[in-house]
């Protein structure tokens, strides 16, 4: 995306909007059906054969609880790269029609918008920088939303816990912290569904904010 002021042009975004919500009502799904396995797999207990990774490269057979657990965490995986394409998609024109209505540059450079995710220590605040720029910027002197906060500290929680959507080790490493510390997968599953919910409270509100803006220049 170019970042030259010359072009005052808005761009739609509740369709954008719509589809970013949609997509993160999918991931809290998925997180929820994740947990609900979890549970299952805890309840069951370690079965007598012991781990699925048995160390030096030896595997056992899966049970079929097991098994299940691969096929709702790859469901899971997918919801969440859905998400990750519907909401950068969404802030991507929000950015551009914020830089639009405050004819100034946006704080950080475009490439950002995607680095800042995975670039480690400047992905525990860029993003959220990205956020309160469009907003600062679409409604200069009004308050930023409560939910951004709520949105970024649960979603930092998901990460740093080890277990959430940035988590990168095997689906058998999350099974064998089923059978032995479920509780910690639990908390890391809420913080994901509450800031999949938040989420959806910062797209509402940061596109209704832009919307009016939309309206009033086609009128």
């Amino acid at each position: 995306m170019n970042d030259d002021l010359t072009q005052p042009t808005l761009l739609p975004v509740r369709g954008a909007a719509r589809s970013a919500i949609a997509a993160f009502v999918l991931v809290g799904i998925a997180w929820v059906a994740r947990a609900v396995w979890q549970v299952r797999l805890a309840a069951a207990g370690l079965p007598s054969s012991g781990l699925p990774d048995q160390g030096e490269g030896r595997h056992r057979t899966l049970t079929g609880l097991e098994n299940a657990y691969h096929v709702v965490s790859a469901l899971g995986d997918a919801a969440t790269l859905l998400c990750a394409v519907a909401f950068l998609l969404w802030l991507t024109r929000v950015r551009e029609n914020a830089r639009v209505l405050s004819g100034q540059a946006p704080r950080y450079a475009w490439p950002w918008i995607y680095a800042g995710w995975i670039v480690p220590i400047a992905n525990l605040w860029v993003p959220r920088g990205i956020i309160v720029d469009a907003h600062q910027k679409s409604a200069p002197g009004e308050r930023l939303p409560r939910a951004v906060n709520w949105w970024w500290g649960l979603w930092l929680a998901g990460m740093l816990s080890g277990v959430g959507l940035m988590y990168t080790g095997s689906t058998n490493d999350v099974i064998a912290r089923a059978y032995s510390d479920v509780q910690f997968l639990l908390l890391a599953d809420a913080a994901v569904l509450g800031a999949a919910v938040a989420g959806i409270l910062v797209i509402r509100e940061l596109t209704a904010v832009q919307q009016k803006h939309i309206e009033l220049s086609n009128s």
